[in-house]
């Protein structure tokens, strides 16, 4: 069951908030949990089992180590940390791994004698292993009390709106909204209208530029020109930011009406003028994880340049594999550790700071050539589009392939994906104090949910592009 599926807007969303709202207040994580684990259920099946491990054995771990000291206590807490990586890495990353040792021995004459396991990937299991091992690392650091109550710990940690692809939410984050939450109008009202703008981002500009890619990129690449690969570059770059983010508006605007403030996780990263910018803007959760939890702890830029770029190399390896047990996922993270490295070392040593319009262009350039790596099936799926890129000859393929890809009404609905993207809506704020605010934006929520649910039954519905990490 995905959020943007018939069965969750019109069925699951709305009887389980009635069952909510009925709910006395002390019941209310109860029936929180439990209706978590059935939408869970509805997606994962038999797979919902590794997800109430996880909470049972992360609950049972973090009491102990609360209670432990010293070397009990780190005892504890690598025991809790290879407790979750064995299911993330057995059914993540098992196969890959071992096949990628069969390719390592294999000219020396040997092969890695275990079988390649196939299983299905408990979705959403890579968010909810991250947010487990910071619950742990922080109860194990003494910054906050382990949760003394399972089921508390359970909705906390399987609660549907950010379970699958996040925001990555920290336990402190919401600490205080756990035991007791209030449902003032005007937040049930921001959290309904966040909902609906998530919905449109991503059936609107998400599934319709996922259209334009798909056709493009579906192409061999021998038959590919630069147009169509840039336009098909540009429509994938799209795709992926509404996909996420408008999954990550859903998420936020649910919890939100059921009482929670979840922490934003984009902020129109395409208008950074770096890539350090960037990734302050990108996924923010997610780099704030690594961040307080790889990245410090390695020393983050407290030792020598090379240990600095070193770490930073480390934490985008890490960040690559995190997103997928592929070749293309661990050079797409490398590629951005090694940009951020090249930045950290032009302003530390040449203090050079590029104009803003250069600083943009580059950024965007960069991160785009990134998602053919991100996108690709293969290393080689990957160069064949990044030279399609530049084939500048003209082809016979080349005309019909834009027109079936980018048809007039793809392009107004492109145009506006980039204006959404780009425009700086806070210098609107001021808006916000008119009288009119309320109404125009209830009557754009209303429209934008309308014309998404229009589009998504004449074109169904696809899964969220995280929901396989």
């Amino acid at each position: 069951m995905l959020f943007t599926s018939p069965e969750f807007l019109f069925a699951f969303l709305p009887l389980f908030l009635i069952l909510y709202f009925l709910a006395a207040e002390k019941f209310r994580n109860s029936v929180l949990f439990a209706s978590s684990l059935f939408f869970y259920f509805t997606t994962s099946g038999e797979l919902t089992l590794v997800l109430l491990f996880s909470v049972v054995v992360n609950f049972l771990i973090a009491r102990q180590l609360e209670k432990s000291q010293d070397k009990a206590r780190n005892i504890w807490l690598i025991t809790g940390i290879i407790l979750n990586l064995i299911p993330l890495l057995y059914y993540k990353y098992a196969a890959f791994f071992i096949a990628a040792l069969d390719q390592i021995l294999e000219p020396l004459g040997g092969k890695f004698a275990l079988p390649v396991p196939h299983p299905a990937l408990p979705i959403g299991i890579s968010f909810f292993t991250f947010q487990a091992l910071s619950y742990l690392a922080d109860v194990a650091t003494r910054r906050f009390q382990a949760v003394p109550n399972l089921i508390d710990f359970g909705m906390y940690h399987a609660c549907f709106p950010q379970l699958i692809a996040g925001p990555i939410v920290r336990y402190d984050e919401i600490k205080a909204q756990i035991a007791k939450r209030t449902y003032p109008l005007d937040e049930i009202f921001a959290g309904a209208v966040r909902f609906c703008f998530g919905f449109g981002k991503k059936v609107i500009f998400a599934d319709t530029m996922g259209k334009v890619a798909d056709t493009v990129f579906h192409t061999p690449h021998e038959a590919l020109t630069w147009a169509p690969a840039w336009i098909g570059m540009i429509a994938y770059t799209l795709q992926i930011y509404f996909d996420f983010s408008g999954y990550s508006d859903m998420a936020i605007g649910i919890g939100q009406i059921l009482g929670f403030t979840y922490p934003e996780n984009f902020n129109q990263p395409y208008r950074s003028r770096s890539v350090t910018e960037f990734w302050r803007r990108w996924h923010m959760t997610l780099s704030r994880w690594f961040r307080d939890y790889v990245y410090i702890p390695l020393g983050g830029n407290r030792g020598s340049a090379s240990r600095t770029y070193l770490n930073l190399l480390i934490v985008f390896l890490l960040c690559g594999l995190w997103h997928g047990a592929a070749y293309t996922f661990i050079l797409w993270g490398l590629w951005h550790g090694g940009l951020l490295m090249l930045e950290r070392m032009g302003s530390q040593f040449f203090a050079f700071k590029a104009p803003v319009i250069v600083g943009w262009i580059y950024t965007l350039l960069v991160v785009m050539f990134g998602w053919m790596l991100f996108r690709a099936a293969s290393v080689s799926d990957a160069i064949g589009t990044l030279e399609a890129l530049f084939r500048w000859q003209s082809d016979a393929l080349y005309p019909p392939l834009l027109n079936r890809a980018l048809p007039p009404d793809k392009i107004v609905y492109m145009l506006a994906a980039i204006f959404f993207a780009l425009f700086p809506f806070e210098r609107c704020s001021a808006f916000r104090q008119k009288s009119f605010f309320i109404p125009a934006v209830s009557v754009t929520a209303l429209s934008v949910f309308l014309l998404g649910a229009t589009l998504m039954s004449v074109n169904g519905f696809n899964p969220f592009i995280y929901f396989r990490f």
